[in-house]
């Protein structure tokens, strides 16, 4: 066995399963600075992982998804997208691909691999994607859900960990769930003596009426008035 079939090999025996093809996973770990000689195969298709990448993003935002409505039946969409989108984005990703050693098992250009290649956040985040579709490709999507309910358990438990975020990024977070841009702010008044003032801010997103709030500042009032948009669309 060559060095190449044993860091795959290692790497199977860290997921939990064990590839058919593969020729499937070797492309599930191979970046794009790997050579042109390399990279090209029948048609001029890149032999990398990028094409992987793209079907593991939609195989893990499906598992994430069945995931999070397992979990908390009574969760509201808007929360369960600000969920998802933190156990799919990149940084948790890659924290992934370090619990599973994806690094070392990375085939990397000479250039990549002196550059600190294995170790980088991206590259680590987009092979773990393409793993995910390596092995939803190999053996369907159960054994690609037991490795996600293997390795996403820590990240799907910190959500439950994590500090109360302040209303205007709550806000952000909610409307970027939706594919919405983000939440506008504009005084709409002004009043009391200098040394005691009192705001007042309305909040719009696209499509949704906008809310006010009240404070002391005009930082104060737009956390209001990020709260209030919040309370009453999730409430609904």
């Amino acid at each position: 066995m060559n060095q190449r079939q044993t860091a795959i090999s290692e790497l199977e025996g860290r997921l939990g399963y064990v590839f058919r093809d593969k020729a499937l996973i070797d492309r599930a770990l191979t970046h794009a600075s790997i050579g042109e000689g390399v990279r090209t195969v029948k048609g001029g298709r890149m032999h990398d992982n990028e094409r992987l990448e793209f079907l593991g993003d939609r195989v893990l935002g499906l598992l994430t998804a069945e995931s999070l409505l397992e979990r908390d039946a009574a969760a509201r969409e808007g929360d369960l997208a600000v969920q998802l989108n933190a156990l799919v984005n990149g940084e948790t990703c890659a924290a992934v691909a370090r619990a599973m050693s994806l690094g070392e098992a990375l085939r990397l250009s000479g250039g990549e691999t002196r550059t600190g290649g294995r170790e980088k956040a991206s590259i680590l985040a987009d092979a773990c994607e393409a793993v995910m579709a390596a092995i939803y490709l190999d053996g369907g999507l159960e054994p690609a859900r037991e490795v996600f309910r293997h390795f996403w358990a820590a990240a799907a438990a910190n959500l439950d960990l994590a500090p109360a975020k302040d209303p205007k990024t709550a806000l952000q977070e909610w409307a970027q769930g939706f594919g919405k841009p983000l939440p506008q702010y504009r005084i709409v008044s002004r009043d009391g003596p200098d040394h005691a003032p009192r705001f007042v801010v309305e909040v719009m997103i696209v499509d949704y009426a906008p809310a006010t709030g009240a404070g002391p500042s005009r930082q104060a009032a737009e956390k209001a008035a990020a709260q209030a948009l919040l309370d009453r669309e999730q409430a609904q």
